[in-house]
């Protein structure tokens, strides 16, 4: 997601690769046995049916039937779709494609996570990162590595056999990611759908963070899009899993910021490691993990704060969110294991929100590559 288009970001930041899914074992889908409903860490509260108020919902306000909810928040509702798709459920629909998918190849979590980071941080989560064109947004260099456009086809088909002309490419992003992190671990969380599709899409108009952003510049950027540095802490924590390459990071090893040195904020013995992987003169451009604790690279949890607390991070940008006063705070919590599934899933809801269109603006798109009437 970063300029170089090289890595391939969760949430924009970083490229996953290599990434195996592996589910928590108690309650993996956010269930409570004791009330026979979700457990509230995931936006539900047993008790009244309603979503939990930590996403700033009113439980009483819950009136949906057949037990999903249909609450608003501004313009985007939770069970938008229900009672639309002709006695069909839009998410089970889009969740069997994604589950299906899944098992041949877990590397579709960091791939949607990705797309959904590219599509709302541009103009907003619009689907415009679909649409094929000369100068589409797909020809944008950050968004040339970007894939799993075949994956929201699939589950878009799937959909319009069942119900066409209901449901938006844009929701349809949002809700195969959520299913993916779910898949991959990282617990399953209530979205918001109600979403419709841009008309627009135009490679000029892809500006994503580089890995070297400092910590203020992202803060900014991320406040453009109504994300607080919070959600950008946790939205980064998407770094937990997944790889980057040595030409986005060489110069911590070697020249940091032009000073023939070394990143001095990089752990000594964790340098001397990417040195050995990344050669300075090297003709491959290799890839490292992330997260540097072996036993937790592959997984969705929060030992990527613990690491960069270490000295141990990769990317410029996501050591320097454990040293920057504006951030550690936020990092040093979410080390603790208090709640990271909750804030990422606060983060990842608020992600979909950024500047969406809704009720007549734009269109429901038949195929996700191509407006209806071109």
């Amino acid at each position: 997601m970063l300029k170089a288009g090289l890595v391939e970001l969760a949430l924009g930041l970083i490229i996953f690769i290599n990434f195996t899914a592996q589910c928590h074992g108690a309650l993996p889908f956010g269930f409570d046995n004791r009330k026979g409903g979700r457990a509230s860490q995931f936006g539900f509260d047993n008790r009244n049916g309603g979503l939990d108020s930590q996403f700033g919902f009113d439980n009483r306000k819950c009136n949906g039937k057949g037990g999903h909810c249909l609450v608003k928040n501004g313009a985007l509702q939770f069970g938008f779709y229900n009672g639309k798709c002709n006695g069909g459920d839009v998410e089970a629909i889009v969740g069997g494609v994604i589950q299906a998918w899944f098992k041949k190849d877990a590397t579709i979590v960091p791939a949607l996570l990705r797309m959904q980071f590219h599509d709302c941080f541009v103009n907003g989560c619009d689907a415009s990162i679909l649409l094929d064109g000369n100068n589409s947004e797909k020809t944008a260099p950050p968004n040339l590595s970007v894939r799993g456009y075949e994956i929201i086809d699939a589950s878009k088909a799937a959909l319009e056999a069942k119900c066409p002309g209901v449901v938006s490419c844009a929701d349809t992003i949002v809700i195969a990611t959520r299913d993916a992190v779910s898949l991959g671990g990282g617990g399953r969380y209530a979205v918001q759908t109600g979403r419709r599709d841009g008309l627009v899409s135009l490679a000029q108009n892809v500006d994503l963070p580089a890995p070297s952003i400092s910590v203020s510049d992202s803060i900014n950027a991320f406040a453009k899009k109504g994300l607080g540095a919070v959600d950008m802490v946790y939205l980064l924590g998407g770094h937990t899993v997944g790889v980057a390459h040595c030409s986005l990071f060489k110069d911590r090893l070697y020249d940091f910021q032009n000073s023939g040195m070394p990143d001095r904020t990089m752990d000594p013995m964790l340098l001397n490691i990417l040195r050995s992987r990344c050669p300075q003169n090297a003709t491959t451009d290799s890839t490292v993990n992330l997260d540097q604790n072996p036993k937790s690279a592959l997984v969705v949890d929060n030992s990527f704060y613990q690491q960069i607390l270490l000295q141990r991070g990769i990317l410029q940008i996501d050591q320097e969110l454990a040293l920057d006063p504006q951030t550690k705070g936020s990092v040093i919590y979410a080390a603790r294991g208090l709640d990271f599934q909750t804030k990422f899933a606060q983060a990842m809801v608020k992600l979909g929100a950024v500047q969406v269109l809704t009720g007549t603006q734009g269109e429901i798109r038949t195929s996700c590559r191509v407006v209806n009437n071109p």
